[in-house]
C-alpha cells in the first residue's frame, strides 16, 4: 500500500536507490535489484503502491498488468503496523491471486509507541501466510525475511494471474464479513492519547497560522542553504581555479606545438570544457545541501500538511492538494514529479498538473539563481531574492492552472493520508541527497559536457573570424528583436538556448563564453550586468521552456504532440512576459 515504507524497505533489502519519501503514491515506476535468497539468485520488483486490486487508476493498472503479465513466484505485501485494520482489506484481495504471500507489518515501532498490539501468530494461522513485523526505517526485523523468503520460494514455479481475475474477486460485503473476524488479532488502545503529531498538526494545519508557518520553512531552507552552501562554493571555486593555473595551463607547455601551438586545442579543454565543468561543479555543495533539507521536509511527513493547507486553493484552479505536492517535488527535478502524476485517476486532472510542475524551480535552476544572486546582491538580500524566486515559480503554476482548468477541467474526488511526523535518520537523509546529486553529475556528465563544448565551438567558429562573425553572433543577431525589449544580449540569449537542453548548461555557458570561471566570472559580470539585466535573466530562466529530457516525459506521459506542443510553448511566451514587466519595472528603480 501507499506511504508504507515499501520502497525503504526496498533500498534495505536490495542496496538500491530507489525514490522514498513520507507521503502516498510516491513509487510510480517499476525498480528492479537483484538480492540473494538462500541459494538462489533473485530478482525483486519494486511496484506501485495501490489501495485496492480492482481500481482503475495508472498505478493500479501497473500492478495490475505486471501480475497478469510477468510470472511471479511470490508477492511480498507492506503494510502500515499502525494501520492495520484498515489495510487488511487488500491483504484479503492479494490472497485470492492464489500467488504466494509474505506479509510485512513495517513500521512495527510506531505501532508499539500507540499501544496497539498485534498477534502474530494468529493472524498467520488465520491467514495461512508468513507474518513478519519489523521497522524499514530503524533496520530491525530485517534478518527475519531472507529465511522466510527462503522457505517459501523453495520449490516453487511462478505463475501469472488470469487477465479476468481481477473482476472476480471477493465482494466488500464478504470482505467486511473476514474483516471482523480479523479485528480479534488486533488490539487498538480505544483512548489513545493526544500524540506529537495531533499536537504539531494543530499548529501547522491552523487555518490561519499554517500557510504563513510553511512559507517561512521554505525561507529558512534557502537562507540554510546559501548561509552554509556559499562560503562551500566559494573555497571549491578557488581550489579550482588554482587547478587551472598551477596545473593544467603550465602542462600545455610541454605539449608538441602541433597540438598546442594553434590555440585551439587548449581553448577547448581549458576555456570550454574545465571553465564550463568546474563552475558548474562549484555548487554541488549547494545541491547537496538543498536535497537535505528537502529530504528532511519530505520524509518528516510535511509535504502532506502543505497538500492540506493548499488544497482548498487548488480546487479554485481546478487542481487539488496532490498537484502542488508535485509542484514541490519537481524542486527537485522536474522528470519525477511528472511521473507523480500517474496517482490521479483523471486525465484531465494529470494532463492540467503536469503542465504545471515544469513551473517549479528545479535543483538545476537553483545553481545559476545562487550564482547571479550572488553577483548581484549582498549575503543578506541573495536569500531573500531566491526565495521571491520560489513564490514566483508556485505564482506561474498557479496563474497557468488558472487559465488552462477550462480546458482540462476534472471532478476527481482528493483523499490524502495523513501520516505521522517522522524523524529520518541521518542514512536515510544523506543516501537521498546523494542519489539526487548522482543524478546531477551524471547529467554533467553527458549534457553540460557536449553543451559547453557546443557553446566554445559557437563562440569560436569559423576559427580566426572574430568574435564578431562568430556562429554566437549570428545566432545573437537572429534574435535581438526578440530578446533586446527584456534586457538579454547576445552573451545572455546563447546560453538561454542551450539551457533547452539541460538547465544545467546554463551556468557553464556563461564561464566558457566570457572565458572565466569562479570569481573571475563573478567579477565580470559584477561590472557588467546591470540589477535590471540580472532580474530579467533569472525570471526568463525560471519559466521558460523545460529541458529537452522533461519535455521527453511530457510527450511519452501525455502521448500528445499537440500537448507537447503547448507545454512547451506556453512557458516560453509566460516567461517572455515576465521578464519584460521584470525588467521594465527594475528601470524605474
Amino acid at each position: 500500500m501507499p506511504n508504507t515504507g515499501k520502497s525503504t524497505l526496498f533500498n534495505r533489502l536490495t542496496g538500491s536507490m530507489a525514490k522514498t519519501g513520507n507521503w502516498p503514491g510516491i513509487t510510480v515506476d517499476l525498480l528492479r535489484a537483484r538480492l540473494m535468497v538462500g541459494p538462489d539468485l533473485v530478482e525483486l520488483v519494486d511496484l506501485p503502491g495501490i489501495y485496492d486490486l480492482r481500481g482503475y487508476s495508472d498505478d493500479e493498472k501497473v500492478v495490475q498488468t505486471f501480475l497478469t503479465t510477468q510470472d511471479v513466484h511470490a508477492l511480498i505485501l507492506v503494510v502500515n503496523a499502525s494501520q492495520l485494520l484498515r489495510q487488511l482489506r487488500l491483504v484479503l484481495q492479494v490472497q485470492h491471486l492464489g500467488i504466494p504471500v509474505l506479509l510485512v507489518l513495517n513500521m512495527h515501532d510506531e505501532a508499539q509507541q500507540r499501544g496497539i498490539h498485534v498477534d502474530l501468530d494468529g493472524l498467520a494461522a488465520y491467514l495461512e501466510i508468513p507474518v513478519l513485523a519489523l521497522s524499514a526505517k530503524k533496520g530491525t526485523g530485517l534478518n527475519q525475511i531472507e529465511p522466510t523468503l527462503a522457505s517459501i520460494l523453495s520449490g516453487l514455479t511462478p505463475k501469472a494471474v488470469h487477465q479476468g481475475f481481477f473482476a472476480h474477486l471477493p465482494s466488500e460485503e464478504a470482505l467486511t464479513l473476514e474483516l471482523s473476524v480479523l479485528d480479534r488479532y488486533i488490539q487498538v488502545p480505544r483512548q489513545a492519547d493526544a500524540d506529537l503529531t495531533e499536537r504539531l498538526d494543530r499548529l501547522f494545519l491552523h487555518p490561519w497560522l499554517g500557510l504563513p508557518l510553511f512559507l517561512l520553512m521554505l525561507y529558512l531552507m534557502f537562507q540554510g542553504v546559501y548561509a552554509l552552501g556559499t562560503p562551500i562554493q566559494d573555497v571549491l571555486a578557488s581550489s579550482m581555479d588554482l587547478v587551472k593555473s598551477q596545473i593544467l595551463q603550465p602542462l600545455f607547455h610541454f605539449w608538441p606545438a602541433t597540438w598546442s601551438g594553434s590555440g585551439f586545442v587548449q581553448g577547448l579543454l581549458l576555456d570550454g570544457v574545465w571553465d564550463g565543468l568546474a563552475t558548474v561543479a562549484s555548487f554541488v555543495p549547494l545541491i547537496i545541501l538543498f536535497f537535505l533539507f528537502m529530504a528532511l521536509l519530505e520524509d518528516t511527513g510535511y509535504f502532506s500538511r502543505a497538500a492540506f493547507l493548499l488544497d482548498a486553493l487548488m480546487q479554485r484552479l481546478g487542481l487539488d492538494g496532490r498537484a502542488f505536492v508535485m509542484v514541490l517535488m519537481g524542486f527537485g527535478c522536474n522528470v519525477p514529479a511528472l511521473m507523480g502524476t500517474r496517482v490521479m485517476r483523471s486525465r484531465a486532472m494529470r494532463l492540467l498538473t503536469m503542465l504545471i510542475i515544469p513551473m517549479s524551480l528545479c535543483s538545476a535552476r537553483l545553481q545559476v539563481f545562487v550564482f547571479i544572486a550572488s553577483v548581484l546582491f549582498g549575503p543578506h538580500q541573495a536569500p531573500l531574492v531566491l526565495f521571491g524566486l520560489y513564490l514566483t515559480s508556485i505564482a506561474s503554476a498557479m496563474l497557468t492552472a488558472l487559465l488552462f482548468r477550462r480546458f482540462y477541467a476534472s471532478s476527481e474526488p482528493f483523499i490524502l493520508e495523513m501520516p505521522p511526523y517522522r524523524l529520518p535518520t541521518m542514512r536515510m537523509m544523506v543516501l537521498r541527497a546523494w542519489h539526487e546529486v548522482g543524478h546531477f553529475l551524471r547529467r554533467a556528465t553527458r549534457f553540460i559536457t557536449l553543451g559547453v563544448v557546443m557553446v566554445w565551438l559557437m563562440t569560436h567558429l569559423p576559427w580566426g573570424a572574430g568574435e564578431h562573425a562568430s556562429w554566437a553572433a549570428w545566432v545573437g543577431h537572429w534574435t535581438q528583436s526578440i530578446m533586446q525589449p527584456i534586457g538579454l544580449d547576445d552573451n545572455l540569449t546563447l546560453t538561454l538556448i542551450f539551457g533547452f537542453v539541460a538547465k544545467e548548461i546554463v551556468l557553464g555557458s556563461l564561464a566558457v563564453i566570457y572565458h572565466l570561471q569562479g570569481h573571475g566570472l563573478e567579477q565580470h559580470l559584477r561590472h557588467s550586468l546591470t540589477l535590471a539585466q540580472g532580474l530579467s535573466f533569472m525570471v526568463f530562466t525560471l519559466v521558460y521552456t523545460p529541458c529537452l529530457s522533461t519535455v521527453v516525459t511530457l510527450y511519452h506521459e501525455s502521448r500528445s504532440r499537440f500537448y507537447t506542443l503547448l507545454a512547451v510553448a506556453w512557458p516560453l511566451l509566460l516567461a517572455w512576459v515576465l521578464a519584460y514587466l521584470t525588467y521594465q519595472e527594475a528601470l524605474r528603480w
